[in-house]
């Protein structure tokens, strides 16, 4: 039996899927279009009927387990999407695909390989912004661009956004083999089907610790621009392996930027976060300090260089998150579990981050430091309520949210911004421009001269070497939000004890 496609938006999208779908002849058979467009229903587009209004038509089509609906309305707000996904479902569609937002959609154009199963990402939150990526990424054309960690959650999404930038080539630096191949092989099936341009696509394994690797990969491939986004970032397992946070993270990241340096890179970028804002934990200090070091190596660049980084708050369904742990509870029967019920969150979803890191790419100036405007902040026990629903569940009937307490390193809200840092709107949709915080050059290198033999053997200082705790007490020693977060939890747990 040939599957019965239904495409929902009979728009430039929808139609380009359509055909796509008619020539490849491998997909099924598309039955019809699904649209509110009063001017469109009752109309035949190449020979497919447009049928609608959407919520009233659907309840009448003959539809079998076997049938899919794909949603191409990528400007949809994300209320819509929830409304024709809540619509499909009550009436029998088990098989649902969207197109990704329009921020990977370029002048219209869309394909069918770049539908997905639709997930909780594409109804939670708020309706992300649209950007032209073809106009903002004008300035990558004809360039070398290399992403670090380019086989994690916010790197190969880069890589996809990157492949419309009309780069000459597309490095994908990451020490883990097996992500690295998966993007790689993603993006060469996506240029296979006619997505993006046609720049070469070249995997690197390697890791940004090793000092002399990371000069001749950043000399022998000529980068003009680094996407740098790798990091150790999961803050529970980081509190448990902290030389391993500062070893990555700092040093791999001062690596990095001695070689742009010192190879005239044109463009340097580091993706950050909001737990590198008076930091409570060694993952949070890891990021200030590499927070510090982008804006030490912009005093030293040239005149053709700039030097920046980009801070924002949670990605929905990153590699860790709180997302796919809930899906993964979900599916094991519960329960859910939330740190605390006051516990929130500033989200954002993970093209839509991308695609603003890509614009401040183009229109940051060196030295300076920007944070992506991420809304209103979201308790994450509504977060999992709302996912339980997605699930066709009900909270606490079907599903049950247990409460924890916080883990290492965690509290109930991150703040985005320091009040120093004065965020200040520029001319661009959601990208802000934060008042630098600076160290001196003679700070950073004294404390990096302290911690480098905790992290790096030396014949010398061997009774260093992976001493966790003296690591802590330096850190603790430079940074005084750590300090206080340790002393308050050390505090508690005495007091805790003698309760007992």
């Amino acid at each position: 039996m040939e599957k019965r496609i239904y495409i929902i938006g009979a728009g430039f999208a929808g139609q380009t899927i359509a055909d796509d779908i008619k020539r490849k002849k491998i997909f099924g058979k598309v039955n019809a279009f699904l649209d509110d467009d009063k001017k469109l229903i009752g109309s035949m587009i190449e020979g497919i009927p447009v049928l609608g209004p959407i919520d009233s038509v659907t309840s009448v089509l003959n539809n079998s387990d076997y049938d899919e609906a794909i949603i191409a309305i990528p400007s949809a707000p994300n209320e819509r999407i929830k409304e024709i996904y809540e619509t499909l479902t009550k009436n029998g569609f088990s098989h649902i695909k969207i197109l990704p937002g329009i921020s990977q959609v370029i002048s219209g154009t869309a394909h069918f390989v770049q539908t997905r199963e639709i997930d909780p990402l594409d109804i939670l939150g708020r309706t992300p912004i649209a950007i032209s990526l073809k106009k903002s990424l004008n300035y990558l054309r004809g360039k070398r661009v290399l992403i670090t960690g380019a086989g994690g959650s916010i790197g190969s999404e880069l890589a996809r956004q990157l492949l419309s930038g009309g780069a000459e080539r597309l490095y994908l630096f990451g020490h883990g083999e097996n992500s690295i191949c998966q993007i790689f092989r993603e993006l060469k099936v996506l240029q296979q089907e006619g997505v993006g341009e046609k720049a070469t696509i070249v995997p690197i394994i390697g890791d940004m610790r090793d000092r002399n690797y990371t000069d001749y990969i950043i000399q022998r491939t000529k980068c003009d621009v680094i996407f740098h986004c790798a990091a150790y970032k999961h803050v529970p397992m980081m509190e448990e392996n902290q030389v391993a946070a500062i070893e990555n993270n700092v040093f791999g990241t001062k690596n990095l930027l001695d070689a742009s340096l010192k190879h005239k890179v044109g463009r340097f970028v580091l993706i950050s976060t909001d737990k590198a804002v008076a930091p409570v934990s060694v993952y949070g200090v890891s990021k200030m300090l590499c927070e510090k070091l982008v804006l030490d190596a912009a005093k030293k660049a040239s005149a053709e260089q700039a030097i920046m980084f980009v801070r924002f708050g949670n990605v929905l369904g990153s590699r860790g998150s709180i997302l796919p742990l809930f899906q993964n509870q979900i599916k094991t029967g519960g329960p859910i579990t939330v740190t605390d019920e006051k516990m929130e969150r500033f989200f954002m979803t993970i093209p839509e981050a991308c695609s603003l890191v890509l614009q401040a790419g183009g229109v940051g100036h060196n030295g300076k430091s920007y944070l992506l405007d991420m809304g209103e902040p979201i308790k994450i026990i509504e977060l999992a309520k709302q996912i339980i629903k997605f699930s066709g569940l009900e909270p606490y009937k079907d599903i049950d949210i247990k409460i924890v307490g916080a883990r290492k390193g965690e509290r109930l809200t991150e703040p985005l911004w320091l009040k120093e840092e004065n965020p200040t709107q520029t001319e661009y949709p959601k990208l802000l421009q934060l008042t630098n915080k600076e160290y001196s050059s003679e700070r950073l290198s004294s404390l990096l001269k302290k911690l480098e033999p905790i992290c790096f053997y030396d014949d010398n200082k061997s009774e260093l070497f992976r001493d966790k705790e003296k690591l802590v007490n330096i850190l603790c020693e430079d940074c005084q939000s750590l300090k206080e977060f340790y002393e308050t939890v050390k505090n508690d747990g005495q007091q805790r004890t003698e309760l007992l």
